[in-house]
């Protein structure tokens, strides 16, 4: 199984203002020496966290999207993050934070999501998604999830493969990655680092979580705090509240030994999600 590279870019954003975020992105992202394979962004990088739909919201064919293919080609990586996007049904708008897998041959897939912050109205702006997204690069499988979903365990929870549901036939785990995309603020930072590190636990896999800095235009202030987390909770790379990229290489030897050595998703509780 081949090593994977990743790139966290924890950043403060212009607030509501996509062409300053998008040039200070592209400088960033240029900028990173290292071979990378994976660029993760905060969630709603070209915007920062707003429920200004109206004005922020682009197609999938907009700008942003565009920016990101032209990126993800430029500097052959994956380049992930989410924005706000909007889609018509019938004549009629829904907006969603969606998360953009883009990859360097401009191929895409996204994720839409699913647990809207009620305490700050996100859901009177957006639709919630209902599917995840498993991505899977080198061998690799990555779930891809943003901010508020991390405090929903069932929604990340491995399935029981050992056992699995009357027709559904299984044999692995269903991830070895799981990428969280964040702004998440200072007063609730704390639940911040304790979830990556208990989804890790529990799922038996690396965790990333990629947060911002610096404050937003509603006076939020964000103290960064990304990291990895290896699958026995074990934080093995963290950043503080400054602006900064760190470049990891995951090996997957450390998720096979563990499962192999403890393997408690044998004992697992069988689910269906339903929509």
């Amino acid at each position: 199984m081949q090593n994977l590279t990743v790139s966290l870019v924890q950043t403060s954003l212009f607030w509501e203002d996509k062409s300053s975020n998008l040039g200070m992105l592209e400088k960033k992202i240029s900028g990173i020496p290292e071979k990378t394979e994976i660029v993760i962004l905060p969630e709603m990088f070209s915007t920062g966290f707003s429920t200004n739909t109206a004005r922020m919201a682009e197609p999938m064919d907009g700008p942003t999207i565009s920016w990101m293919k032209k990126i993800a080609a430029e500097k052959k990586c994956i380049l992930t993050g989410s924005v706000i996007i909007r889609e018509d049904v019938e004549g009629a708008p829904f907006f969603f934070n969606r998360l953009i897998w883009m990859q360097p041959d401009g191929n895409y897939g996204y994720y839409d999501k699913r647990h809207l912050f009620a305490y700050g109205k996100e859901h009177e702006s957006f639709t919630a998604g209902n599917n995840r997204l498993i991505a899977s690069v080198k061998g690799w499988k990555i779930q891809l999830q943003i901010c508020y979903d991390l405090r929903f365990p069932l929604w990340l929870r491995q399935s029981n493969p050992a056992s699995p549901l009357p027709g559904r036939e299984k044999t692995e785990l269903e991830y070895d990655v799981l990428i969280v995309v964040a702004n998440w603020p200072t007063p609730r930072i704390h639940a911040w680092k304790t979830l990556l590190q208990a989804r890790a636990i529990e799922n038996q896999c690396f965790v990333i979580g990629v947060n911002r800095t610096g404050t937003d235009g509603n006076g939020l202030a964000y103290p960064g705090g990304s990291m990895i987390v290896g699958p026995l909770g074990e934080i093995l790379s963290a950043l503080s509240e400054n602006e900064d990229i760190i470049t990891v290489t995951l090996n997957k030897e450390i998720t096979d030994n563990v499962r192999n050595q403890f393997p408690f998703w044998k004992d697992a509780d069988h689910f269906l999600i339903q929509s």
